[in-house]
């Protein structure tokens, strides 16, 4: 056998395989559990219950506790918004967002501190409006904010004016007045405040929306908190120290109470925290619906705890607004296909569970009874303590 073909015949058997290490640990391969999430709805829960607690607790301050400094008060929630997101910055990942915007001295002057200035005369003006109206009509003027929006972004250029979103919102418009014109206890004076609060909150959304517009500024609402906290509390103070300090007393303060003081600045703090999650668990529809629901309810919950008169013309013009409302959010053919969903997915609840959709249409039936009655009821009572003494009276109760 010649060399070469020894050469070849070596060249054709064949080479040991040698073990191949593994590249990816098998450990790793196997199917993880998926991490457990709360269900949307308790976000959504957690947020309503969070934002009508901070309006009803602003106006139980102001009102019941006759603590008639609400820019005080607004400076307050700010400062201690500004403490616990620079603890939350500087201990937790909460606010790691703000690490991807670009923030300089310059944009801080000339975007930051412009927007904190309205931000603040919303605060004061919005504040101030508790003083005079009622939780139930305020929440019934705020109908208007996407009107004022709208409005505002045509002015400073952010898009276009369209007859046909002019009429839309002109809906809302006619709504809110007829309920305006139902209000039992209006006072031009509150009804100025809270306009002037929603004038003022519509030119900061606007600004906001065009400083997010860059894709270096966006940042979530606990970011933008962090950045308009600081300023807008330093604006508040020195409206505050000409205004109201120099007629606060520590009366005023035991009057309240240093507890109070502390949840209801926690409370308004955790309203911000919550809306960081919702924003990222739930849709703009849902968020649409749910804002309605929180209107609502706190409507609802005004007449029960403060007593608040509210009339049939007046549910009538917010059902109006309300409607016109959700209509130009959502549009007509997105409102169809919701509608057609919803009440699929409500025959099939009927069908696993019969007796608690009987439930919710009895709660359903109760509750509108009570605020169709409720508006129906005679102007002249101001309060229930009023409605109660009178009928202890005519049957002669006069021990409780």
């Amino acid at each position: 056998m010649g060399a070469d073909e020894k050469t070849r015949t070596s060249g054709e058997q064949p080479r040991e395989q040698s073990p191949v290490l593994p590249t990816v640990n098998p450990e790793a391969e196997r199917a993880q559990p998926p991490k457990q999430s709360l269900h949307p709805a308790i976000y959504v829960s957690v947020w309503i219950a969070l934002s009508s607690s901070v309006i009803l607790y602003n106006k139980w301050i102001l009102s019941e506790r006759a603590f008639e400094f609400p820019v005080f008060l607004t400076t307050y929630h700010l400062a201690f918004a500004t403490l616990m997101t620079q603890l939350l910055a500087r201990y937790t990942t909460l606010l790691d967002g703000r690490k991807t915007v670009k923030m300089t001295g310059r944009v801080y002057l000339r975007a930051i501190v412009p927007i904190g200035f309205f931000f603040s005369l919303s605060l004061i003006c919005g504040n101030r409006a508790y003083l005079y109206l009622s939780v139930a009509f305020i929440q019934m003027l705020k109908a208007t904010t996407p009107v004022a929006v709208l409005f505002s972004s045509w002015m400073l250029g952010v898009s276009q004016p369209n007859l046909r979103v002019f009429l839309n919102v002109s809906v809302i418009v006619i709504g809110v007045i007829i309920a305006s014109i139902g209000e039992i206890k209006f006072m031009w004076i509150g009804f100025i405040y809270q306009i002037a609060g929603i004038i003022f909150e519509a030119l900061r959304l606007t600004m906001v929306q065009r400083l997010l517009s860059s894709a270096e500024f966006k940042m979530d609402p606990l970011v933008s908190l962090y950045y308009f906290a600081p300023v807008c509390a330093v604006m508040n103070l020195v409206v505050a120290v000409f205004w109201e300090l120099p007629k606060l007393t520590m009366d005023d303060i035991d009057r309240v109470g240093l507890i109070h003081f502390f949840l209801n600045g926690l409370c308004a703090f955790m309203l911000n925290v919550s809306v960081v999650f919702l924003i990222g668990k739930t849709s703009s529809l849902v968020l649409t619906l749910c804002g309605v629901l929180k209107d609502v309810l706190l409507v609802i919950a005004s007449m029960i705890l403060f007593a608040s008169p509210v009339t049939g013309l007046q549910f009538f013009g917010y059902s109006i607004a309300l409607g016109g409302m959700i209509y130009y959010k959502l549009g007509y053919e997105a409102i169809k296909g919701y509608a057609a969903e919803a009440g699929r997915q409500w025959a099939e609840f009927g069908n696993r569970q019969p007796v608690l959709r009987r439930i919710a249409i009895i709660a359903l039936a109760l509750m509108t009874a009570f605020v169709v009655l409720g508006g129906l009821a005679p102007a002249s009572y101001d309060n229930a303590t009023q409605v109660l003494n009178e009928a202890k009276s005519k049957m002669g109760i006069t021990k409780f």
